[in-house]
């Protein structure tokens, strides 16, 4: 039994901040984020949106790519660290906004960037068992929440926004997920965290991290984890036909196709167009792309995450 990705959808808020629209106080230009960071603008919720309303528009449109209807759905998994409560769980809140009435369960999971990653493995895993038929899942995130906007080192990096994949069970293909693992290490959880908590301030805190160790401990992750799944599936580096990585920073990128020495035209690049959208850079840049994937391909993700986190999938399509 093969999870094959029948649908794709993406949600960004209606407002843009673009570089040059950044407080004059945070002391930048449109050049220097550029340069540094590959990014040109973010999304940014506003009055009336939150994770969930973002969630829930990328899997209507998910699931009206795939023409499957909601109530077909028998699972619900969402990458999240910024659900619109503490509880009850984001997924929840889509199935309910989606008025899915089976009784299909519905969770998030909470691995930072590597939400959107976690989050497949786990559906991957249900369709695998035979224990559901059709999965929705999403990568959604609202950062610009938890962000110190006075903080130039941070502030100027991310931005909200929802993507989603509806993955179908079906036997006797050689389509769909065909490797998915995923790591984490938490002796570097101090790396990149929110400097509170529910149980601890009563409030979520602000993104702190320390950028140049998080640059180095992305790529490397990144190539280890594309290493061995080349390994693992018996691929070279031609058997890929397209990368997507999660968008964290466009230097890490480019030093990630400069160690694995792939072609630059494999690699997709969404940063410029969205920030690092946290758990939903994954599934909005698969869904930029996805009115030109065509079948027989086979698509590597990457990411990597507070925690840290990190994984990597490989899907045919």
């Amino acid at each position: 039994m093969k999870s094959v990705v029948v649908g794709f959808g993406g949600a960004l808020p209606q407002k843009c901040i673009k570089n040059d629209e950044l407080p004059a106080s945070l002391n930048t230009s449109d050049e220097w984020i550029s340069q540094r960071t590959g990014i040109k603008q973010r999304y940014v919720i506003g009055e009336g949106e939150s994770t969930s309303t973002l969630a829930t528009k990328a899997a209507k449109e998910a699931l009206d790519f795939a023409k499957v209807s909601p109530n077909d759905i028998d699972l619900i998994v969402v990458g999240t660290t910024t659900g619109d409560y503490t509880f009850p769980a984001t997924a929840c809140v889509v199935q309910k906004n989606l008025n899915i009435t089976n009784g299909c369960p519905s969770f998030d999971v909470s691995a930072a960037c590597s939400g959107f990653i976690y989050a497949l493995d786990v559906a991957d895993s249900f369709i695998r068992t035979r224990k559901a038929k059709h999965a929705l899942v999403i990568g959604a995130d609202s950062f610009s929440k938890i962000l110190d906007w006075n903080d130039r080192a941070s502030c100027v990096l991310f931005g909200d926004g929802a993507g989603a994949v509806v993955l179908k069970a079906e036997e006797n293909t050689d389509k769909g997920v065909q490797y998915c693992k995923i790591y984490s290490d938490g002796s570097y959880t101090d790396f990149l965290i929110t400097s509170g908590g529910v149980a601890t301030t009563q409030a979520s805190g602000v993104v702190t991290m320390k950028g140049r160790e998080v640059f180095k401990f992305a790529v490397e992750k990144f190539c280890d984890s594309f290493h061995e799944l080349l390994e693992q599936n018996n691929l070279t580096i031609d058997d890929i036909d397209l990368v997507v990585p999660h968008q964290a920073n466009v230097r890490i990128i480019n030093k990630l196709i400069d160690v694995l020495k792939i072609d630059s035209k494999k690699v997709v690049v969404t940063i410029d167009k969205h920030s690092n959208t946290s758990a939903a850079t994954i599934p909005l840049a698969l869904n930029e792309i996805k009115d030109t994937i065509s079948t027989n391909k086979n698509i590597v993700l990457l990411s990597m995450g507070a925690g840290f986190t990190w994984g990597a999938a490989l899907i045919r399509m």
